[in-house]
């Protein structure tokens, strides 16, 4: 996993030539609304991209992590399923469900059923390479999803110059970058990680927490300011030492939000002696989106390491999906 972790850049890369290469008909219908159905590593890239557009998207995009889809889908819809296997059970029922409601239905996958799916049907569809995990492939499954959008006209085409900075920006503070993952997971060692963000980061937060789950093999959980300070900051009166605050901040948090997390640091910090704030940088928010999650990853195959357990192994998700094929 930390080799996947390094070529980061490398396979964003490969990705911006592999929607620049997509062969995708044109689309005669209106769309009305987006919805981007997918699980997992598969599906996060969908979140983290509906927010990075959402200033510059005229319809509206919904995010759909279950087997269904909602009722208002219908033939005015752009249905984009993201499946790495292409046999993602949750996503198949989906976009199953999206061909009877007539929806506009795009797809991205690196085989599988998926891709059988959308070369009979004609669907609009772009292939992801093989072999690895698919959270070692968000970069790839990201990248698609801005293509599509922008092919369906839903976004402008900045992000062709975005992650290429981006890439810029990851490869120059690489080092640096590592070393900041390895002093944020030494204070995350035999600690409960709660992570918080800005709303509109809460993608690059689920990221993060993801990504803790499956490398490092440990529990955390996330929320995202200003919602948080209206529920979970009363939850603080029971905050243990145990406990370790991770805090994504970035330029453009709202200034209300930005004065909330100061409070809130001095609230949380009553009871854990572990607050850390995390700064991205870059200059627009897919740059500073992509540095926190390279930053995370990193903080996730370290801890891994402290951890002494193996980032790639998930053979509790493999043991649930066999007892759900025997059904």
């Amino acid at each position: 996993m930390e080799n996947l972790v390094r070529i980061f850049t490398k396979q964003l890369t490969e990705a911006i030539e592999i929607g620049k290469k997509a062969n995708l008909k044109p689309n005669n219908k209106k769309i009305d609304n987006v919805v981007i159905t997918g699980l997992g590593g598969s599906g996060i890239g969908g979140k983290i991209v509906s927010q990075l557009v959402a200033d510059e998207c005229p319809v509206p995009i919904i995010i759909n992590n279950t087997y269904d889809l909602p009722s208002f889908v219908n033939e005015n819809t752009l249905v984009i399923g993201s499946s790495f296997s292409g046999n993602t059970e949750e996503t198949l029922y989906a976009i199953k469900e999206a061909q009877n409601k007539n929806a506009e239905i795009a797809m991205i996958t690196s085989g599988g059923q998926f891709l059988e799916i959308a070369k009979k049907e004609g669907y609009n569809h772009i292939v992801l390479p093989t072999g690895d995990s698919p959270r070692a492939m968000l970069t790839y499954s990201l990248t698609q999803q801005f293509f599509l959008l922008h092919h369906y006209g839903l976004c402008s085409s900045k992000f062709l110059e975005a992650i290429p900075n981006a890439i810029q920006l990851i490869d120059s503070e690489l080092e640096n970058i590592q070393n900041e993952a390895k002093n944020i997971a030494q204070k995350l060692k035999d600690r409960t990680a709660i992570i918080y963000s800005e709303a509109k980061y809460e993608g690059v937060a689920i990221r993060f927490r993801q990504q803790l789950n499956e490398n490092a093999k440990v529990l955390c959980w996330h929320h995202a300011l200003p919602e948080m300070n209206h529920n979970e900051l009363v939850g603080w009166a029971g905050g243990k030492k145990e406990y370790a605050v991770v805090v994504f901040r970035n330029e453009d948090d709202f200034y209300r939000t930005q004065v909330r997390m100061d409070i809130t640091k001095s609230v949380a910090s009553e009871k854990t002696d572990v607050f850390i704030e995390v700064f991205s940088k870059g200059t627009s928010r897919i740059e500073r989106s992509l540095y926190l999650i390279a930053l995370g990853d990193w903080v996730s195959v370290y801890l891994a390491e402290l951890n002494q357990v193996d980032p790639v192994e998930v053979t509790v998700i493999s043991h649930l999906k066999g007892k759900l094929a025997e059904l």
